[in-house]
C-alpha cells in the first residue's frame, strides 16, 4: 500500500486537548470486522463484548517525565531538551533530542532548574537533532534519577498544543503502568479505570501484561510513497513466559484475545512463532505493520483514533480491514468522535485466527 491511501482531511477541533472527566466514559465505536456493523457505545460498555476466560493484554510501560528546559552556558540561549533514553546509568549518559540543534555542539553545557544545579555536557551528536548528555552529578543514580524527573514536564504529543499541565502527570498515564521507560504513553489503555478492570475481572476475564517502551519515532513523519520501503525505530520490549502461557492457552481453547493498543499489538506479532502460538521475547523490534497483514493471535484490538498517515493507523487498518476501518474513521469525524492519546476509543471485533 502507499501512504498517501492514508491521508484523510481531520477538522483541528478533533484533536483532543484534554481527556474524558472520567477514563471509562468516552465515547468507544465497535467495529466488526466480520459483519461490518458498526456501533456507538461508551468505553466501559467494553464489558458486553467479553466472557469467561477471555483475555485482555496490556502495555504496562510507564512515561516519564521527559521534557526538560535549560540555558546554554554563557549565552544562556533556551534549550528544550527531549529524553529519550538513559544510556548507561554509571555514567549518567542519556540520548536525547535538543531544539534549537543547531545551537548546541559537543562540548556545550547545559544548565538546568531555577538555581541550574543541573548540569550536562553535550559528548555527541547523534543525529541531526540528537545528542548524548553526559549529567554532571555527584551522587547515587536513585537520587540523580529523582532530581532529574523533577525537572522534567510529562511529554505530551506534539498535537496537543497546549502546555503541559501537572494533573498530566496522572491523566497521561494507564492505572496500572509499571515499568519506566516510555515517552508516549499507551493511548489504548488510558481509558481504563479501577472500577472497570475490577468488573472485568468479576466477569472472569483474564488480564495479562506485557512491556513496549513507546518511543518518540510514533510521531515520526513516513517520507516515502512506497510503505515497504519505511523504516521503523526499534522500541525495547519484554513478552514474559506467563504472558505467553496465558495467551497460548486462551488461544488454545477458543477464547478471545483481546490488544489493548497497537504497541500491544504490535509485540505480539514480533513473538509469533511457526505455529501461530506466541513465546517469550525480550528485546527491541522495529516490526511495522500495514495492510495485509495475517493476524495469528488477537480476536479483537482496542485503539483510540489516529493522525492521519501514521503507522498507528496504518497498523489499525491491517487489523480491521483498510476499507472498513477508513469508514468506520469517516463515521468517526461525521459524529465528533476525538482524535489522539486523549480522545475516543475504537474496539474492532475479528474472527478467531
Amino acid at each position: 500500500m502507499k501512504l498517501s491511501q492514508f491521508k484523510f482531511d481531520l477538522p483541528e477541533n478533533l484533536l483532543a486537548q484534554y481527556p474524558a472527566k472520567n477514563r471509562d466514559e468516552c465515547k468507544l465505536m465497535v467495529v466488526n470486522a466480520m459483519t461490518g456493523e458498526i456501533e456507538h457505545k461508551i468505553f466501559k460498555d467494553i464489558l458486553q463484548y467479553f466472557d469467561d476466560g477471555d483475555v485482555m493484554v496490556f502495555n504496562d510501560t510507564k512515561v516519564f517525565p521527559a521534557r526538560l528546559y535549560g540555558n546554554k552556558e554563557k549565552t544562556g540561549a533556551r534549550i528544550e531538551v527531549f529524553l529519550l533514553r538513559e544510556l548507561n546509568s554509571d555514567n549518567k549518559f542519556w540520548d536525547v533530542l535538543v531544539e534549537p540543534a543547531r545551537k548546541i555542539r559537543i562540548g556545550n553545557k547545559l544548565y538546568f532548574g531555577p538555581d541550574e544545579s543541573m548540569v550536562a555536557e553535550v559528548i555527541d551528536n547523534t543525529t541531526s537533532r540528537g545528542r548524548t548528555l553526559r549529567f554532571l552529578y555527584d551522587g547515587p543514580h536513585d537520587e540523580f534519577k529523582e532530581a532529574l524527573f523533577a525537572l522534567g514536564e510529562t511529554p505530551l504529543p506534539p498535537y496537543i498544543t497546549r502546555p503541559a499541565e501537572p494533573a498530566d502527570h496522572e491523566r497521561y498515564q494507564c492505572i496500572y503502568a509499571k515499568n519506566e521507560g516510555a515517552v508516549v504513553a499507551p493511548a489504548a489503555g488510558l481509558h481504563f479505570s479501577r472500577e472497570l478492570l475490577k468488573r472485568l475481572e468479576i466477569k472472569g476475564v483474564d488480564r495479562a501484561f506485557l512491556t513496549l517502551h513507546s518511543g518518540r519515532g510514533n510521531y515520526r513523519e513516513i517520507d516515502v510513497e512506497d510503505l515497504t520501503k519505511h523504516r521503523m525505530d526499534s522500541e525495547d520490549m519484554e513478552v514474559t513466559g506467563d504472558l505467553v502461557d496465558t495467551v497460548n492457552a486462551a488461544k488454545d481453547a477458543g477464547k478471545a484475545v483481546c490488544a489493548i493498543g497497537t504497541s500491544v499489538l504490535r509485540a505480539l506479532a514480533t513473538s509469533v512463532c511457526m505455529d501461530g502460538h506466541i513465546m517469550p521475547t525480550k528485546g527491541w523490534t522495529n516490526k511495522f505493520i500495514f495492510p495485509p497483514y495475517e493476524f495469528s493471535v488477537c480476536t479483537s484490538m482496542v485503539s483510540n483514533f489516529h493522525l492521519p498517515y501514521s503507522t498507528m493507523l496504518m497498523m489499525v487498518c491491517a487489523f480491521g480491514g483498510y476499507d472498513l476501518v477508513m469508514k468506520a474513521y469517516q463515521e468517526a469525524i461525521k459524529n465528533g468522535y476525538k482524535f489522539g492519546a486523549y480522545g475516543d476509543a475504537m474496539l474492532i471485533l475479528r474472527a478467531k485466527p
